[in-house]
C-alpha cells in the first residue's frame, strides 16, 4: 500500500520522535520516506484532508 501511494507520487512522513523511541531510526527505509518533524507532521496534517494512519494495539 504504502510503495503504491509513492508511486502516485505521495510524501510518505515518518515521525522521527516515534522512530527513535522505538529504536528505528537508523533502519533502512521504503524508497521515498521522509523522517519529519512533529512541527511538519502537524502542519501537513492540518493542510491536508486525508491522512493515512496506521495504528496496532499489540499486545493489549
Amino acid at each position: 500500500m504504502l510503495n503504491l501511494s509513492t508511486r502516485k507520487g505521495k510524501r510518505l512522513l515518518l515521525c522521527g520522535s516515534c522512530l527513535e523511541a522505538r529504536c528505528l531510526k537508523s533502519i533502512e527505509l521504503v524508497e521515498q520516506a521522509e523522517i519529519s518533524t512533529m512541527a511538519e507532521l502537524t502542519k501537513e496534517i492540518t493542510d491536508s484532508n486525508k491522512v493515512l494512519n496506521f495504528y496496532s494495539n499489540e499486545g493489549h
